[in-house]
Parts: structure tokens; C-alpha cells; sequence
């Protein structure tokens, strides 16, 4: 799915320089623990967190993640911007809670990225 498309059903808003056109999304995840998302997502997913630090960019380079979207309104500081800038990662904000934003996308055809895991 073009990101494009992944914020026009979000209602999102871009937050940073990055040309988005070309942007092709693979699946997503929704998560706000960092090692949640380091231990479950696949390369080229979009992740939704309601986590807004720098440490989610940080994530995102170690995870091959091709774009963050923020939810429930939270906007990252600037550093993380500055630092999403420089890494090419597009950054995204909605309105949405987590729950009703990861459903509109797994309805529209965006598939779950997040690993099975069987340990309990």
C-alpha cells in the first residue's frame, strides 16, 4: 500500500520533508514498547505507537521500518523530527487511537506485520 493512501485513511498529517509518493508499505504493526516491535516486526512496515520519543526513531532505523505514524494526536519533540529528517523516515500524526487506526488499515488491505510468536 502507497503511504499516501495509508494517510489519507488515517486522516494523518505528514510531520516531516520527505517526499511520500513513491513510499510503499509492506504491512504495519501497532505497538508502544520498543522491544515488543524489535522482537515482532518484519522489514518495510508502517508502526503505529502512541509513543512519541526519539528512541522510536531509533527503533525504526534498527527495524527497517519505512514509516512511523503517531496516534491519538501525539506529536514526537523536534529532536525527533530533526532526527527522523535525517534518516529519511517519514512521520506521521492522527487523531486515531491505536485500536480504530491499525483496524482501518487491516480492513483496507494493509496486512499485520508482527511475527507469530508462541511463547507465553
Amino acid at each position: 500500500m502507497k503511504l499516501t493512501q495509508l494517510i489519507k485513511l488515517t486522516n494523518g498529517k505528514l510531520l516531516t520533508n520527505q517526499p511520500v509518493d513513491d513510499i510503499e508499505v509492506a504491512g504495519a504493526m501497532g505497538a508502544d514498547l520498543m522491544s515488543d516491535v524489535l522482537a515482532s516486526i518484519q522489514p518495510d512496515a508502517a508502526l503505529l505507537t502512541g509513543l512519541s520519543n526519539p528512541q522510536v526513531i531509533r527503533t525504526a532505523m534498527i527495524a527497517d521500518i519505512q514509516a512511523i505514524i503517531f496516534v491519538r494526536g501525539k506529536h514526537p519533540s523536534k529532536e525527533a523530527i530533526l532526527l527522523a529528517n535525517e534518516e529519511d523516515i517519514p512521520l506521521i500524526t492522527t487523531e486515531l487511537g491505536l485500536f480504530e487506526a491499525c483496524g482501518i488499515l487491516y480492513q483496507a488491505g494493509l496486512p499485520s506485520f508482527e511475527k507469530e510468536s508462541h511463547e507465553y
